[in-house]
């Protein structure tokens, strides 16, 4: 039961990380539904290889985040080309909740880009540096500070 709680702590903190900094400290559920929606398009965006190295890094409870309802395929969505592209299946892939999870164009690309700067706190920078180099040069400014 140890080993639980404490992958549960992680997820948690995680999760809270996540919440303060999309400016709603107490909305874990917002966090989590963004979260999600976040990394279920970034997984279409990368080769397998690159998704499985991504997975060894996070936490366990985000693992299940990251691989629920996930068929892997061998080759990248290459559809996702640029910011838009991105923002755009965030949007379809949060259908029910996405007008109050993600507003707006602008405001979208701001929770997508807080998904990454936690996401940059809980893996190595080596990976984070794996990550930007298998996407297309547009969508690299989403990993920008």
């Amino acid at each position: 039961m140890h080993h639980f709680e404490k992958f549960a702590a992680k997820g948690n903190e995680f999760l809270k990380d996540l919440a303060q900094e999309i400016g709603e400290p107490e909305n874990r559920e917002k966090a989590y539904r963004v979260l999600r929606t976040v990394l279920h398009v970034l997984r279409r965006r990368l080769t397998l290889d690159e998704s499985f190295d991504l997975l060894a890094q996070l936490p366990m409870c985000i693992k299940a985040v990251y691989v629920d309802g996930w068929k892997p395929t061998l080759f990248p969505d290459k559809s996702i080309k640029t910011v838009e592209d991105f923002i755009r299946e965030v949007l379809e892939e949060d259908k029910r909740s996405a007008g109050k999870d993600f507003g707006n164009e602008e405001h979208a690309k701001q929770v997508i880009k807080a998904v990454f700067r936690v996401l940059k706190k809980h893996v190595t920078e080596g990976e984070i540096e794996d990550i930007i180099g298998d996407l297309p040069k547009h969508l690299k400014e989403l990993f920008a500070d």
